[in-house]
């Protein structure tokens, strides 16, 4: 019998893992006499909040299957909660679904909606890498891009939004917001909105899609994308929700429930417990703003700009020099950040700093900072 011929390997389709490229930089920092400054992901380090933990627990039963489509009451309390905190009203429970976090749902969505190699995905110019990811791994053609004009007579099958943006921390306006909503509808585009750091704002008050200032009212052809990770440091239980256009969550649902993607039960009882409870947000909302506030001033006093960041869990920082240059400097002093051209070649010149860690470790980089004064 013959052997069958060799596959190209999937991996080879994608790029990359950037977190890869900072093995040594990360060896170098944890060699520091005080120890490393993780401050190049954006991972919670704060406690579970205890209403969350007493939900998942007192769910811990939980014998049977759970359903794709999620708990009435799960996908009720996404739906209060979009009414209350983004204004996002008249959505119903055929408009949400529960997701298994959302970097899944985003590197997969191009899959699960039937997006191939003859499909145009566009992202932002600076970009969270997993949008390039799946239209990747469906062999689409992808652009980074932040005019619709430099698309010129294209016409994207999908295209992404994400505001309050990982990395520069930028949240655009409603108008800006109601521009491309109209461009995407002109054109038959999916429009497909990040929002996952939409209550981690600090100078600005971000925007969803689905307001009805910039959606018109009307859900046709948007879908909006929401996590828990941030928010109630849930990143741990993998909880998330996509809500939008019923017909593209229909779609998503029927495909998902052939594959099995189902939320756990327990979680699903969790992020009702989670969404429903404003308290711990304005609790952890002021641990970061300290620690942000921190480190803002150790950057800019250590010689560095801060560019946007007028929300999301980081800093965009630069000092005019190539991005891993700063990531080195930085690491002789202990302290871990992303090199900006992680998120496109646009980055090159700036780093990304997260201020996730503890206040005792935000304190030692900002020690360290000043030595660079």
């Amino acid at each position: 019998m013959s052997p069958l011929p060799p596959r190209p390997a999937v991996s080879s389709r994608l790029p990359d893992f950037p977190w890869d490229r900072l093995t040594s930089y990360a060896a170098r920092a944890r060699a520091h006499a005080g120890g490393i400054v993780d401050l190049s992901i954006g991972t919670p380090v704060d406690p579970t909040p205890q209403v969350v933990q007493d939900a998942l627990r007192a769910a811990a039963d939980s014998p049977g299957y759970p359903v794709t489509v999620g708990r009435v009451e799960t996908r009720q309390a996404c739906l209060d909660w979009l009414a209350r905190r983004t204004g996002a009203t008249g959505l119903g429970l055929d408009a949400v679904l529960p997701v298994i976090g959302t970097k899944e749902l985003i590197a997969s969505l191009p899959l699960h909606l039937g997006l191939g190699s003859g499909d145009l995905v566009v992202w932002p110019e600076l970009a969270y890498p997993t949008y390039e990811v799946g239209a990747a791994l469906v062999g689409a053609r992808g652009i980074a891009a932040d005019s619709l004009t430099a698309l010129g007579p294209q016409r994207p099958a999908l295209l992404w939004l994400n505001s309050p943006s990982n990395p520069t921390g930028r949240v655009l306006p409603t108008a800006h917001l109601k521009k491309v909503v109209d461009w995407c509808r002109d054109r038959g585009t999916l429009l497909v909105s990040d929002e996952c750091y939409v209550e981690c704002a600090w100078e600005a008050e971000p925007v969803s899609v689905l307001h009805p200032d910039v959606c018109g009212g009307t859900t046709e052809g948007i879908l909006a994308v929401h996590s828990l990770s941030k928010r109630s440091n849930l990143a741990g239980y993998r909880c998330g929700f996509v809500a939008g256009d019923p017909a593209l969550v229909a779609e998503l649902l029927a495909v998902r429930k052939n594959l099995g993607l189902m939320v756990p039960g327990p979680q699903q009882v969790a992020m009702v417990a989670a969404l429903e409870d404003d308290a711990h947000v304005r609790e952890q909302h002021a641990l970061y703003d300290r620690r942000r506030r921190w480190l803002r001033d150790a950057l800019v006093g250590a010689g560095f700009r801060i560019d946007h960041s007028e929300a999301s869990l980081y800093l965009w920082a630069t000092r005019d020099e190539d991005c891993w240059d700063t990531v080195s400097a930085l690491a002789d002093l202990g302290v871990l950040v992303a090199p900006g051209a992680f998120y496109g070649p646009a980055g090159s010149r700036h780093v990304r700093v997260a201020f996730t860690a503890t206040d005792e470790r935000v304190g030692a980089a900002v020690d360290r900072l000043a030595t660079l004064a």
